[in-house]
């Protein structure tokens, strides 16, 4: 799942929907965030559509951008 930099959301909103819709933990968020912010995007879970689509949706739903691309096999 990649989520997109903006010039919208801060960055401890970004962090805070990381560990709550994602698990990750403080230090993981807040590379996340820089990342995303220093690259524009930045894939930040791997897995399979039916884990990822409700985890993508919530983080669209707190207003920031996240796509699922799906790897064929």
């Amino acid at each position: 799942m990649i989520v997109w930099n903006d010039e919208v959301n801060t960055f401890e909103w970004v962090i805070e929907t990381l560990i709550e819709v994602c698990g990750h933990t403080q230090e993981q968020a807040e590379q996340c965030a820089i990342i995303i912010d220093s690259r524009g995007k930045y894939a930040i879970k791997e897995g399979s559509y039916e884990i990822l689509k409700p985890m993508c949706d919530a983080i669209t739903d707190r207003g920031i951008g996240a796509t699922i691309y799906v790897i064929a096999n």
